[in-house]
């Protein structure tokens, strides 16, 4: 490894050093010796399932007895970008990242030169993936925002009108756009008439939730639900409740990602449920993905591969009070 990039790494990188040589599992598995990755994530110290993410990823590569060194930086798409460039010149043999922002997919192709990138939790759109080159790995969000919908209409009885919130997490974000979507077709197509009395971004955040609902509950209006993008931002919403007197008991508090936060509030009787991420489900992935990329091999038989060999997805499922135990 290059001088200045070990002093990078020693700064600001979560490494992970396991054998170099790899053992034969199957012709898409087999790799040459010495194979190393770069993970590019941001503020894993901030938000709980990147930092669940990162530690998965690092258990992955382990068992996969690959090496990933993992970049840890912050919300800058520039600074993202240009991190890539370095790495590309450090001896890497493909790239898995958390993208700032999707939409900037091409850049950070261009920046990857020859190497594949497997691209974790965030999904670009369809057209700027490659069959084999450029894929995704991590799960459809529209599953999570229609298991919230439905596990609520069941809860509440198939009502026929609603007064919802919506909290979604950072905007433009593909968990952001695909969960707060799929809520609303879902219900929609039910039948059911809702009125969203508050829709606004908290940004991942449990404070910035708590701030907005102080407001909501300022207007005085009613609400029958609460749907957040992440478990975080409902855990706000259950504190905000709790310190406004707020009898929420019959409210549902609907989240995603069940971390341990989050399962333990579903256990306490706060929060109603949540939607399992499987970061570990996702890690594994990535994980197995860069490394058949980077030899070659075809992601197609990889389980919860498409068809079109640009995406391996891994299915979100329902945690609440009857199943919590397990997580």
């Amino acid at each position: 490894m290059k001088k200045n990039i070990k002093k990078i790494i020693c700064a600001v990188l979560l490494v992970v050093m396991s054998a170099v040589s790899l053992s034969g599992c199957g012709s898409a598995d087999t790799a040459g010796g010495g194979s190393k990755y770069i993970y590019l994530t941001y503020n894993t110290s901030t938000d709980t399932f990147k930092g669940v993410l990162s530690k998965a990823i690092v258990s992955s590569a382990a068992d996969e007895n690959v090496t990933v060194d993992v970049y840890d930086g912050t919300e800058s798409i520039d600074e993202q970008i240009e991190k890539i460039k370095e790495f590309v010149q450090s001896g890497y043999d493909g790239i898995i990242v958390q993208a700032v922002d999707a939409g900037t997919a091409k850049q950070i192709e261009i920046a990857a030169g020859d190497l594949p990138v497997v691209f974790i939790n965030n999904k670009p759109d369809d057209d700027l993936l490659k069959a084999d080159k450029y894929v995704y790995t991590g799960s459809e969000e529209t599953q999570a925002g229609e298991l919230q919908a439905q596990w609520v209409m069941e809860k509440l009885g198939n009502p026929s009108e609603l007064n919802a919130i919506i909290l979604k997490g950072v905007e433009g974000h593909a968990a952001t756009i695909g969960r707060t979507k799929a809520v609303k077709y879902t219900l929609r197509a039910a039948g059911i008439k809702v009125n969203y009395v508050f829709n606004d971004y908290a940004s991942w955040s449990d404070t910035e939730a708590a701030d907005l609902m102080k407001t909501f509950f300022r207007t005085g209006q009613n609400v029958d639900v609460v749907f957040c993008n992440n478990d975080t931002m409902a855990l706000g919403v259950v504190e905000a409740f709790k310190e406004n007197g707020v009898d929420y008991s019959n409210i549902p508090i609907c989240g995603v990602d069940a971390t341990e936060d989050g399962c333990a509030s579903i256990k306490a009787g706060e929060m109603s449920m949540t939607v399992l991420q499987d970061a570990e489900g996702q890690a594994n992935a990535a994980v197995k993905a860069i490394k058949r990329l980077s030899n070659g091999k075809s992601i197609g038989d990889m389980d919860g591969a498409l068809e079109d060999c640009k995406a391996v997805i891994v299915p979100f499922s329902i945690v609440d009070a009857s199943n919590v135990s397990q997580y």
